[in-house]
């Protein structure tokens, strides 16, 4: 399962509203390969499903990922940390042994 905040919620809901993003659409995340810790965080939003993705009903956005990013995202909760040094969204990973400091990539 993959959760967002009800702070992740409310600024990618504005987010969605200034980039004009159409209706339907949901936030796509996953990982690859790279970043300083070894693994990288994507995250964006999108409109077609792909066959063998998971989906985690967010109102008022779903969170859809692959099964293999899956293995890496599993309890993971998408945070927004705003302010004069917020970072903005956040990955609150458990299963991430290890971050960079900017928070983009990790390792397990």
């Amino acid at each position: 399962m993959i959760t967002m905040s009800s702070a992740a919620k409310a600024y990618l809901a504005k987010l969605m509203e200034e980039q004009q993003v159409k209706e339907g659409s949901f936030l796509r995340v996953g990982v690859k390969g790279g970043g300083c810790s070894g693994l990288e965080y994507q995250m964006n939003f999108d409109n077609e499903g792909k066959t063998g993705d998971e989906v985690f009903e967010n109102e008022p956005l779903n969170i859809v990922t692959d099964k293999k990013s899956l293995l890496y995202l599993y309890g993971t909760e998408l945070d927004y940390n705003g302010g004069l040094n917020g970072k903005g969204l956040v990955f609150n990973n458990p299963n991430a042994s290890r971050t960079c400091s900017c928070g983009e990539s990790f390792a397990v």
